[in-house]
């Protein structure tokens, strides 16, 4: 199974319909391709909060459009990031999309810990209630959006859900990095799954943004790591992996609790 992770430069100077575009254009050259994965927020820029409202699509908006036609046109599975998503009835929500190869948009999933600490999108979006697997051929995804990381009891619900590859869009700062790194590859170990934790690069909004997007496989081991700059990360992964890990060090098995 080959996986792209797209590392990309949210730069608020470039207007969010040519930003679209661009990464449309990207996600297209991923033909050949299994899963293609974006970070969050990419469209609007996850600390550019003062815009959330501003920018806010239904889950049928612009980006919905082009990642969609982007998916179909490359015959990818695409893990879209995530938008700012202005519910019906009013709430908003940072919210993933998932594409399937026919450009049908499969699964969603609204971030369940927002960050911020009643500031930005801890103050302006709703929380998420649900656990979200998505079922590919050769594997089962788990969804989990950037702030999620910290919280290891999400992932424990998602290995119990079935989830052997973890998917996690981020706009993590960069003066947390190392605790990017070491979040992604305790995640993995303990949940004995695959993780692609993908990040967006460049400053923006007077924060400068981690990078470092990586793929860690369920041992711990990071497979492979990008840099600070744009840039995208291609690999080939065994998912049988994550079933003879669970069989030969049956670490799972023995929980005793949750």
């Amino acid at each position: 199974m080959r996986a792209s992770l797209l590392q990309i430069d949210v730069d608020l100077k470039e207007t969010v319909a040519d930003r679209r575009d661009r990464v449309a254009a990207l996600v297209r050259a991923q033909g050949g391709t299994d899963l293609v994965v974006l970070p969050e927020l990419w469209p609007v820029g996850a600390f550019a909060s003062d815009t959330f409202a501003a920018e806010a699509e239904p889950l049928d908006g612009p980006t919905a459009d082009v990642m969609s036609a982007a998916a179909r046109d490359a015959g990818v599975w695409l893990h879209a990031g995530s938008i700012v998503e202005r519910d019906p009835d009013g709430p908003l929500y940072n919210t993933s999309l998932v594409f399937g190869p026919d450009g049908e948009l499969r699964h969603t999933y609204r971030k369940i810990h927002r960050f911020g600490f009643d500031q930005g999108e801890a103050a302006l979006m709703a929380p998420g209630e649900e656990i979200v697997t998505v079922e590919l051929p050769d594997t089962v995804l788990g969804l989990a959006t950037c702030y999620d990381l910290r919280f290891p009891e999400q992932f424990r619900l998602l290995v119990d859900a079935g989830a052997q590859m973890l998917v996690i869009p981020a706009g993590w700062p960069a003066k947390r990095r190392e605790h990017w790194r070491l979040f992604a590859q305790a995640r993995a170990v303990e949940s004995q799954t695959y993780v692609l934790a993908c990040g967006t690069a460049g400053t923006h909004a007077g924060v400068e943004l981690a990078g470092h997007s990586m793929v860690v496989d369920p041992w711990g081991d990071i497979v492979a790591e990008a840099g600070t700059g744009e840039e995208i990360l291609t690999v080939d992964l065994d998912p049988a992996l994550v079933t003879k890990t669970r069989h030969d060090f049956p670490v799972l098995r023995d929980r005793r609790l949750g």
